[in-house]
């Protein structure tokens, strides 16, 4: 049966996206815009438009930044705000922060190297994981018209139609969230040279403990429990990210390093808003569920591990560097208002030049 299971040509080489999947709220965060040419799409907005998504954010608590201290007695938690791919101003933020991490007792990521090798041996070993071998096909499941568009569009990130008829729709939206231009730089790099695989070979460089805060198989577990609509539909509030891909990932990667993550979530919903095809009731149906799975749940399960790792840590004279994607510090349910509620004071850190918001 496995031996018969369309798959990719070569699930390695997905693997840092996978990866990278973990901690990206938005299934996956874009390539850095110098390999992705493009405008940025808050430049063309219009301005009501841009005032509504504005409006939205600011109503977000611990929206705008993506660095942050959470203090509580002698405990000390050094919260850093990733982007999963290679950019050269993630520069400035190991300047600042690595000294920090020489220092550390422990540095906590959502997948450490042990739980890359594990997801990349399953990835290698077990295709459907992401191919689903029994069961209706995307052509069988979308209209005519939407399966031309999505399988144009996977073919672009080097899936073929064969493939792509029997990929699971969490799968296939990841892939249309990542533009091609950084499908081609991952492949040049051989991995996707984020901030979160720098502090990783910084603390390795240091002797610094590394823990994750997840198992390594959250990712397969998310979307569990999905009904079939859901799923379908989740493919349609993709599709508009992937028709103007490279502007997309330039606007997003601007905002990430202007620290304003949270309006990377508000454009990818008013987006989805003017082009997806579904009422803005989908739409927020959809967000809503992404949202619960990609974080709040997640979220909710980090706290204990980074309370008990600042504990250890505290007991050494030293504090914790948690370094994740930089969509699970806000909002109500964000990291940051949990340890809050958990007696942490939070303050923001100020690093010159990136990611102090608006």
């Amino acid at each position: 049966m496995l031996r018969e299971t369309p798959q990719p040509e070569n699930p390695m080489r997905l693997k840092p996206i996978l990866t990278a999947l973990f901690a990206s709220a938005l299934l996956a965060l874009p390539a850095t815009a110098q390999d992705c040419v493009g405008q940025n799409l808050f430049d063309t907005m219009a301005p009501e438009r841009l005032a509504e998504l504005r409006a939205a954010t600011d109503a977000i608590p611990y929206h705008d930044g993506l660095f942050w201290q959470a203090d509580k007695g002698d405990m000390r938690i050094t919260l850093i705000g990733t982007y999963h791919f290679a950019d050269p101003r993630h520069d400035i933020t190991m300047a600042h922060f690595g000294a920090l991490i020489d220092q550390a007792g422990l540095l906590m990521v959502e997948a450490g190297p042990d739980e890359e090798a594990r997801l990349a041996d399953a990835m290698k070993t077990d295709p459907t994981l992401i191919v689903n071998p029994t069961g209706p096909t995307l052509p069988e499941r979308l209209t005519d018209q939407e399966w031309q568009a999505l399988s144009a569009a996977l073919e672009q990130r080097n899936l073929p139609a064969v493939v792509a008829s029997r990929l699971r729709p969490w799968y296939v939206a990841v892939m249309l969230g990542i533009s091609p231009c950084m499908m081609r730089m991952v492949e040049k790099r051989g991995d996707a040279g984020g901030l979160d695989h720098l502090l990783v070979e910084r603390a390795e460089a240091a002797n610094v403990p590394i823990r994750a805060l997840e198992p390594w198989d959250t990712l397969f577990t998310l979307f569990d429990g999905m009904s079939a609509r859901e799923e379908e539909d989740m493919i349609r509030a993709a599709m508009p990210a992937a028709e103007h891909a490279d502007d997309y990932t330039v606007t997003l990667t601007d905002a990430y390093f202007d620290g304003e993550s949270w309006m990377i979530w508000e454009f990818g919903r008013f987006d989805a808003y003017d082009s997806s095809g579904l009422s803005r009731a989908e739409v927020d149906r959809q967000m809503q569920l992404a949202q619960e799975k990609l974080m709040d749940q997640r979220n909710a399960g980090w706290i204990a591990p980074l309370d008990g790792a600042a504990a250890e840590a505290a007991g050494q004279g030293k504090g914790v560097v948690a370094g994740f994607g930089a969509l699970h510090l806000p909002g109500e349910n964000g990291v940051l208002r949990l340890l809050e509620r958990d007696g942490w004071t939070i303050r923001p850190i100020r690093v010159e030049g990136i990611g102090n918001g608006g």
